[in-house]
């Protein structure tokens, strides 16, 4: 378990690890002061993990490792889960609030942040972390995410059924197909004011770079489960070309915007339910360099049965460099997070702890219950008497039940902090079981508590 240096540190880590601390955001580099670039961006694997995995390559080692990733904004250990902050702020709950809780990014949509305030506004504020007083690293992702969940309706899920008879133009019920594709990029009509609004790749980087989040993901194409293979195939050549056009501009606005500090462009990997579309974007993308740029790190996205979760992650990660982060695009559930981890995923992002929580749902290491449930009404225990979260500490179930009863706002900031607060914790700990070298050990006891635990047990 020797740690094992892949990448460089940044070269602001090693200014403030020696004491000289790095200079004000936007202020011009030091004469003879290397110009932001790759350099100040790097990830280190720690661990590892031993044996092999029944969901990759038969025999196939297993892809799992806890590292930290580096950052200009600071570092984020990993296996980590990153909050969704989707209009710059994790709904109903302060930034100051998500440090407090063990957060050590946040993700920021591109798609939202352009349609309000505009990615101009942000760059004139100093960057997302600035715009929202989050100190720490930040993520956001390209919009095309948008383009499946607006163009057909099927929100903010990655699992589908593919059993379901394929149509590649597939609407979920009662919804308006809000964009269209094309190979160049994508129309879309705002949800807001019914503009139309287009998103390339080179158009797609601008946003992100002005929205100056850390680490930043490449235009894509996100399909269905209910695409055609042929579908499937187009795509999956659309986002490659997109890719390349990625890496170009953002090659390009790197240097035309040396006064910002360096932002990491991820690639994202498509090929939904097929092996070989899903090993071929891995190489394709794991090499691919224009220009001397290549990317920092990648995504898995895409939409996917639940049961094939570790599959798909073992297919990719046994393709790409492992020198490079992995995050894959909306999970959370515990079950999931050890079966991502255990295949190569380094870090998460997901809005559904924050979502369920506004509408009572709260987890806990004996499972997950209801506060509206009229049983909580003279409870005036915690949501869970091991949690240190400021919920638990100062709140009763029976107080939160009486805020949702009234509805109360109040009730959501609460009930996301503890949600938060436990999601990013059980991550936490599993990084630990890999440096510690019992990871199958907490997995067995975790989720065994979990799926049998007492109070939660009969939500």
């Amino acid at each position: 378990m020797t740690a094992e240096f892949l990448r460089p540190d940044p070269i602001a880590h090693a200014d403030s690890a020696a004491g000289n601390p790095a200079p004000p955001e936007g202020a011009p580099a030091p004469s003879g002061a290397s110009a932001p670039g790759p350099q100040d961006f790097g990830f280190r694997i720690e661990a590892r993990l031993a044996g092999a995995t029944g969901t990759g390559a038969d025999n196939a080692p297993r892809q799992g490792r806890a590292g930290i990733i580096s950052t200009p904004h600071g570092t984020i250990q990993t296996p980590a889960f990153i909050p969704v902050a989707t209009k710059a702020t994790v709904k109903a709950v302060r930034p100051e609030q998500m440090t407090e809780v063990g957060a050590q990014a946040l993700l920021a949509n591109a798609y939202h942040l352009h349609l309000q305030p505009g990615p101009d506004v942000l760059d004139a504020a100093g960057g997302l972390g600035t715009f929202m007083n989050w100190p720490g690293p930040t993520f956001t992702d390209s919009g095309g995410f948008q383009v499946m969940s607006l163009g057909s309706g099927f929100k903010k899920v990655i699992t589908m059924d593919s059993s379901r008879v394929a149509d590649d133009d597939a609407v979920a019920p009662d919804k308006e197909r809000l964009a269209r594709v094309d190979d160049d990029g994508v129309y879309f009509t705002s949800h807001i004011d019914g503009s139309t609004h287009r998103f390339t790749p080179e158009v797609s980087m601008r946003v992100q770079h002005q929205i100056g989040a850390d680490i930043m993901f490449a235009f894509d194409e996100l399909t269905t489960l209910f695409n055609t293979r042929g579908y499937q195939e187009e795509s999956l050549e659309r986002t490659r070309l997109w890719a390349q056009r990625c890496l170009a501009a953002h090659r390009e606005l790197t240097s035309e915007r040396s006064h910002r500090p360096y932002q990491a462009l991820f690639g994202v990997l498509q090929g939904a339910q097929y092996e070989d579309l899903r090993r071929k974007a891995a190489r394709d993308l794991g090499a691919m360099e224009v220009d001397g740029q290549r990317f920092d790190g990648f995504g898995i996205g895409g939409a996917l049965e639940k049961e094939n979760l570790g599959i798909i992650v073992g297919w990719v990660s046994e393709e790409l460099p492992e020198d490079r982060p992995r995050h894959l695009l909306g999970i959370s559930e515990p079950e999931d997070f050890f079966t991502a981890i255990e295949n190569g995923a380094d870090t998460f992002d997901c809005v559904s702890p924050s979502r369920v929580a506004r509408n009572g749902r709260v987890y806990t290491p004996d499972g997950y219950f209801n506060i509206p449930q009229a049983r909580f009404k003279r409870d005036f225990g915690p949501i869970d008497p091991d949690c240190t979260c400021y919920t638990c500490s100062n709140y009763s179930l029976a107080y939160l039940h009486h805020l949702y009863k009234a509805k109360e706002m109040l009730f959501s900031t609460l009930c996301t902090i503890h949600n938060e607060h436990y999601t990013v914790g059980l991550v936490d700990d599993i990084r630990d079981s890999i440096l510690q070298d019992r990871f199958d050990e907490f997995r067995r006891d975790t989720l065994g508590r979990y799926r049998t635990g007492g109070r939660a047990a009969s939500h």
